[in-house]
This record gives C-alpha cells, sequence and structure tokens, in this order.
C-alpha cells in the first residue's frame, strides 16, 4: 500500500510539471502547432481540411502547403483530429459565456488534451511495463528520467505530434507484449494494431518503428498454438481505420491517397522531394548534431540513454533477447533515419525530435541497464546523475523556453539559465494566483526538486548513491558551460526571446 501511495504521488507530481505551464509566445508564431491548430478548426467550422480561411485569420506559417487552389497543413492529420472534441468543448463553454474561442485558447486545450493528457495515460502504461527489466528502483529512475528528462516531456506540452506517435506505438509495442507474452486475450491485438495504425496517422515518421514491430508480432504468433492466425487477423484489422483515415485526407486534401503535404510544400520543397522522405545519404554532420553536440545532440542532453549499451547486453544474459533485438532495431532505424535526411537539424528544437518515437523502445534496454547499476552504490550514483542532468535541462527548458534556436550553440546556458536569471517566465499557473517572474516558478521548481531528490534517495539506504549521484549531476552540467556559445549571433537571438516574452 505504501509503494503504491508512493507511486501516485509521483505520478501527480509529473501530472502537475506538465500541467502547470503555459509556454505560449504569440511572436513566436510556431509553424509546427498552428497549422494543426488552424485543421481542427476547419474540421469543425467549415467541415472541410483547407486552412484558407484560419490562415487569413491569424496568419501563414512556413508549415503549410498550397494545393489545387487552396492551402493546407503539411502536417500529418491524427493529431488535429483528436483535437476536435476538445476544441468542440472549448467552443461550448466560451459561447455560454458570450464569445468564442481565442487563438491562445484554442493552442491551450489543444496541447493539453492531445499532448499532456495521453502523455500521462501513456506513463501509466509504461511505469508496469519497464517493472518487466527493472526492480522498482531502477524502473523508477527509467520511468522519471523519460517523463521529466527526454524529449517526452518537450513534446508532452507543444501541440507538436512527435510524443504523441510515440504514445501510439509504444503503446502498441505494451499491448502486443501483454497478449504474446503474458497469454491476454488475442483481442487486445485489435487496440494493439488501432495504436500502431494511428502512430503514422499523427506523426509520418512513427512509421519506421512499426516494421520490427511487426517482425517481432509475427514471430510470436508463428510460434505459438494453433489458430495463431486470429491475432494476424486482430492486429491487421484494428489497423485498417487509421490507414483508412490516413488515405482519405490524402486523397481529400492533396488529389491522391500517397500524396503527403510535403509533396507540395513550397518553403521546404527542396528538403523533402529529394530521395526517399527526404532520405538521401547518411552525413557524419548530421549524426553527430543529432546525438553529441550541445545545441541538440541527444546524448548530451539526455545522457541516461548511454545505459542503453550496457542495457541491451543485460536483457541478453536474461534470456530476453527478443526485445533486445527489436529494441535494438528501432534505435538503429531511427539513428540511420536522422543521419540521413537532409533537414535533419528540424529548426527549433530541444534535440532531435524526429525520433521522438524511438525513446518508449530505448527506454527498455535503459531500465535493464539502471537495473544492473543500482545493485552497486558506485554504478548507482553513476545512473542517478546521469538520470538528473536530463531532468534538469528537460525540467528548466520546457518551463521557461522549449525550443531551442539554432542560432544557440549552448542553449542550457546561453538560453535557459540565463532567461531564468534574468527573472523571465511564460504564462503558467502561478499567474492565476497573481506570481510573475521567477516568483510564479518556485511552485514548479519546488516540485521538480522534490520529485528528483527522492527518485535519487528513495530510501536511506540509497541516500548515499544518491546524494553522490545529484552532485555528479551538478559537475557534469558545470562541464557543460564550457561549451562555446553562438556569439553575436546568439546575442541577439537572446534579445528577440526575451523581447517575445509576456509582461506583468
Amino acid at each position: 500500500m505504501v509503494a503504491r501511495l508512493r507511486s501516485a504521488g509521483l505520478f501527480l507530481a509529473v501530472a502537475f510539471l506538465y500541467l502547470y505551464g503555459y509556454p505560449y509566445f504569440p511572436a513566436v508564431h510556431s509553424a509546427n502547432e498552428l497549422p494543426r491548430v488552424y485543421l481542427t478548426w476547419a474540421m469543425v467550422e467549415e467541415g472541410g481540411f483547407a486552412i484558407d480561411t484560419a490562415v487569413a485569420r491569424w496568419g501563414t506559417t512556413v508549415d503549410v502547403s498550397p494545393a489545387r487552389g487552396r492551402v493546407y497543413s503539411n502536417k500529418a492529420p491524427g493529431s488535429s483530429l483528436l483535437a476536435v472534441p476538445a476544441y468542440l468543448g472549448l467552443k461550448a463553454v466560451k459561447a455560454a459565456l458570450g464569445g468564442e474561442p481565442t487563438l491562445a485558447e484554442m493552442l491551450w486545450v489543444c496541447r493539453v488534451f492531445t499532448s499532456a493528457l495521453p502523455a500521462l495515460l501513456f506513463l501509466l502504461l509504461l511505469g508496469r511495463f519497464l517493472r518487466r527489466f527493472a526492480d522498482e528502483d531502477g524502473a523508477r529512475l527509467a520511468w522519471l528520467g523519460y517523463a521529466l528528462g527526454s524529449m517526452a516531456m518537450t513534446y508532452s506540452i507543444l501541440f507538436i505530434a512527435h510524443q504523441l506517435s510515440a504514445v501510439c506505438i509504444g503503446s502498441a509495442y505494451i499491448l502486443i507484449v501483454r497478449v504474446v507474452e503474458d497469454g491476454a486475450d488475442e483481442r487486445w491485438l485489435l487496440a494493439a494494431g488501432c495504436a500502431a495504425g494511428c502512430a503514422p496517422l499523427v506523426d509520418y515518421q512513427a512509421a519506421f518503428a512499426g516494421v520490427p514491430l511487426a517482425v517481432y508480432l509475427s514471430w510470436k504468433l508463428l510460434a505459438r498454438a494453433p489458430r495463431r492466425w486470429r491475432g494476424f487477423v486482430y492486429a491487421g484489422a484494428g489497423s485498417l481505420v487509421p490507414a483508412a483515415a490516413l488515405l482519405f485526407y490524402h486523397w481529400r486534401a492533396f488529389g491522391h491517397p500517397l500524396k503527403t503535404g510535403y509533396d507540395f510544400s513550397e518553403n521546404f520543397a527542396h528538403f523533402h522531394q529529394q530521395g526517399f522522405l527526404g532520405m538521401t545519404e547518411l552525413r557524419w554532420e548530421a549524426f553527430v548534431g543529432s546525438s553529441v553536440t550541445a545545441d541538440n545532440g541527444l546524448i548530451w542532453l539526455c545522457p541516461m540513454l548511454l545505459l542503453a549499451l550496457p542495457g541491451w547486453l543485460v536483457l541478453w544474459r536474461r534470456g530476453l533477447r527478443a526485445h533486445a533485438l527489436l529494441t535494438a532495431s528501432v534505435v538503429v532505424i531511427y539513428l540511420l533515419f536522422i543521419s540521413s535526411i537532409n533537414f535533419w537539424r528540424g529548426g527549433w528544437q530541444m534535440g532531435p525530435r524526429y525520433i521522438t518515437a524511438m525513446l518508449p523502445f530505448a527506454m527498455v534496454p535503459v531500465a535493464a541497464g539502471l537495473d544492473a547499476a543500482c545493485r552497486r552504490w558506485p554504478t548507482r550514483a553513476l545512473g542517478v546523475g546521469l538520470v538528473a542532468v536530463g531532468v534538469v535541462i528537460y525540467g528548466l527548458s520546457c518551463a521557461l523556453f522549449p525550443h531551442f534556436p539554432e542560432k544557440f550553440h549552448n542553449p542550457f546556458y546561453g538560453l535557459i539559465l540565463r532567461l531564468l536569471g534574468d527573472g523571465l517566465a511564460p504564462y503558467n499557473a502561478g499567474w492565476l494566483l497573481g506570481l510573475r517572474g521567477t516568483a510564479s516558478l518556485l511552485p514548479y521548481l519546488a516540485v521538480l526538486a522534490g520529485v528528483l531528490a527522492y527518485a535519487a534517495c528513495p530510501t536511506r539506504a540509497r541516500l548515499r548513491s544518491g546524494a553522490l549521484g545529484l552532485a555528479l549531476a551538478t559537475a557534469v552540467l558545470a562541464a557543460y558551460s564550457m561549451a562555446p556559445d553562438g556569439g553575436a549571433a546568439a546575442e541577439r537571438a537572446y534579445a528577440w526571446v526575451v523581447s517575445a516574452f509576456p509582461r506583468p
């Protein structure tokens, strides 16, 4: 009972952190969020997919696609479809109050109901799932590192579909394992197929994770008793509806089921129309820039992912070879993908956002690695330190400015800590209490610090390793200050970011 209460408290703390802030900056005019909002509005208000009216009303962005005399979002439509009920609810409330939704209000409900809430529900699934590969301590650290110390947090608080696609494909993985390894009713494969089909409906590149997942499912089903064909039928049937919805959207918007908005994108046509989906050749610059650089590196910003390397060995030695092969395949596929697309940098982002769907799979070997590390206090300290670095970087950045402009070569120091030092803060729940600036962030920072302290030192026996791990994280973050920033260009970018912040 005590353990359950502690787990519930930890989950509620993470939910508080996800929902506390509203980092909304009208001047940013987000090219990733606004086309999705516009599509939701168009489906409700005009019964179609063209966003001409919304563009004329609230302004265009670079991520729109003119096609056949109309203007469309160039994004996959799934997140906008999911936001329709939330927008209808907002519209009803505003009508009862004698008004209509503003763009800021629409964006808020879209962020909460299609990003934050699905992500929180997925965290409930993931927490139990990781216990297959680690004891309570290791699984908790991995879970917290994913929830608060990775791109999962960034794209759980923005209306950008990367985390929603990770939720879909990650849920499919978990449901499949429940059936093929735990003996759950095969009809759960309907839900698994639907979740897997929804992943590319939400974000196209999530389809890459579906390939090794389908191989894993097929291998497991073919090894089962007779009537194994039912599993294939259930999984296939579940995927039909989202697949049909995506093809229908393409047909109505772009004239062909296999045409996407990227085929009509004018601003980035020179990227998207090269090679296959923008993939041309492997680039060392893209691999390094997406993995270890201070501005965008996956490992730099979320170093706990290094634990996947020993984690795969742990899985293999424990006989969990199917999971080792599946998760390694997904990670390799996405690393090859991000290293081969010509637009790998992806604009303003907190890490290589195009591979966010990879992270639920990567957490399996990370959890196994942490489980092994937690058996000795010195190696547990190392694990705690790696997790804590990511939690501090993502936890602070998401509260202040969850975008890293390319002008910053060391954005954690050149942007985030500087904003904190200058006393700036975006809209958040503290504003409702009359708090402004750093004072409005104090409840958030207190909960973030408390969660990290609890995960590091959950019991007296873990106090030594936890304290050493937090000290190690402090040293690593201090060393990060030595990475150069962007000079005069970063200074100009910082001045612009400051001008975009709301004033008391």
